[in-house]
C-alpha cells in the first residue's frame, strides 16, 4: 500500500476519491426504479463488506478490541446502515448536490462545536445560506407549490443524513482514540455490523434483483464506488497530507456533487443552485477544524 501511495501526489489519490464519492451514489440513483432505493442501499453496504472481509478480517478486530470498542463498533455499524439508507431515501427526491451539501452543514458544526471561533461562526452562516438558497425556502413555504410534500420529506432523510453523519464523524474518532487497529480495519468491522443491522431492511427488495446478474453485478458496483474506493483512497491521501490541507481540499465536493448530478444523473442546477453551492464551499474553506490527535486524522471519515 505504502508504494501504491507513494506512485502517485496525494492530490490525485484526493481527486479520485471526490469523484468516486459522488460517483456511486448517482449510479446507485440510476438503479433505484429497478432495485429499489434500500435495495440498493444493501447492495451498497453488502459488497463492501464483502471486499473488505477477506483482506481486513473483521472478526479480528473484534476478537482483540476492548468491550468499550466493541460497543462503539456496533454503534458505528448502526449509524452506518442508517445513515445510507437515509441517504439513498433522500437522493430518491432530492438533487444530489442539496443532499451533499447538507452533509456539510453538520462537518462545519462539529468544528465550531470544538472550536468557537469568529471564523468557524463565519463558516456556519455561509453553509447555512448556501443551503437555503439551494432548499429555496420561499417556494418550498408556498402553499401552491406542486411537490411540497415529496420536497419535505426528502429534506427530512437528508437532514437525518446529516445529522447521522455528525454522529458517524463522532464515534468515528472515539474509535479512534481507543482502538489499536488501522483505520481500514475499523471501518470494515463496523460494515460488517452495518450489514447485519441493514439486512431485514433493504434484503427484501435486493432480493428481486438476484434473478437478474446484470443487476447484481450493478449493485455490487455501485457499493465498490461508494464505499471501497473513496474510503482507500482517502486513506491513502491523508496519509500524505496535513490534515489543515485536506479539510481544505473538502470544499471541492460540493461542487463535485453538483457536477456528477449534472453529467449522470442531468440535474441541472439553476443560478441559485450555484450560488447557494459555492456559500457552502466558502463555509468548508473557511472553517477551521478543532486540533485532533494523529490517530484521529488518520481515521477522520468522509461524507456520502
Amino acid at each position: 500500500m505504502s508504494r501504491i501511495s507513494e506512485a502517485l501526489p496525494p492530490h490525485a489519490w484526493f481527486g479520485v476519491s471526490a469523484v468516486f464519492h459522488y460517483l456511486g451514489p448517482a449510479f446507485a440513483v440510476l438503479l433505484f426504479p429497478v432495485v429499489g432505493v434500500l435495495g440498493v442501499a444493501w447492495f451498497r453496504i453488502a459488497s463492501a463488506a464483502l471486499v473488505f472481509a477477506p483482506i481486513t478480517k473483521p472478526w479480528r478486530t473484534f476478537k482483540t478490541s476492548t468491550p468499550r470498542e466493541r460497543g462503539l463498533l456496533l454503534a458505528l455499524g448502526g449509524c452506518l446502515a442508517v445513515m445510507n439508507s437515509s441517504f439513498y431515501l433522500a437522493l430518491d427526491r432530492l438533487p444530489i448536490s442539496l443532499v451533499a451539501t447538507i452533509e456539510f452543514v453538520g462537518s462545519i458544526g462539529i468544528a465550531l462545536w470544538g472550536l468557537r471561533t469568529c471564523r468557524n461562526y463565519l463558516a456556519l452562516a455561509f453553509a447555512i445560506i448556501g443551503v437555503a438558497l439551494l432548499i429555496d425556502v420561499p417556494s418550498l413555504l408556498a402553499a401552491d407549490a406542486p411537490t411540497l410534500t415529496s420536497d419535505l420529506l426528502g429534506l427530512f432523510w437528508a437532514l437525518l443524513n446529516g445529522a447521522l453523519f455528525v454522529l458517524y464523524v463522532v464515534l468515528g474518532h472515539r474509535i479512534s482514540e481507543d482502538g489499536a487497529s488501522g483505520g481500514v480495519e475499523r471501518l470494515a468491522a463496523a460494515m460488517t455490523v452495518a450489514f447485519v443491522f441493514v439486512m431485514p431492511i433493504g434484503f427484501l427488495q435486493a432480493l428481486d434483483a438476484f434473478g437478474a446478474p446484470l443487476l447484481v453485478l450493478a449493485g455490487i458496483g455501485v457499493g465498490i464506488c461508494s464505499s471501497v474506493i473513496p474510503y482507500v483512497c482517502d486513506q491513502l491521501a491523508m496519509a500524505r497530507l496535513p490534515r489543515a490541507s485536506f479539510a481544505l481540499l473538502l470544499a471541492l465536493l460540493p461542487a463535485t456533487a453538483t457536477i456528477i448530478g449534472v453529467i449522470v444523473l442531468r440535474q441541472i442546477p439553476s443560478t441559485l443552485d450555484v450560488l447557494g453551492v459555492v456559500l457552502v464551499m466558502i463555509g468548508v474553506a473557511v472553517h477551521k477544524p478543532a486540533p485532533t490527535s494523529a490517530s484521529e486524522d488518520a481515521a477522520q471519515p468522509q461524507s456520502g
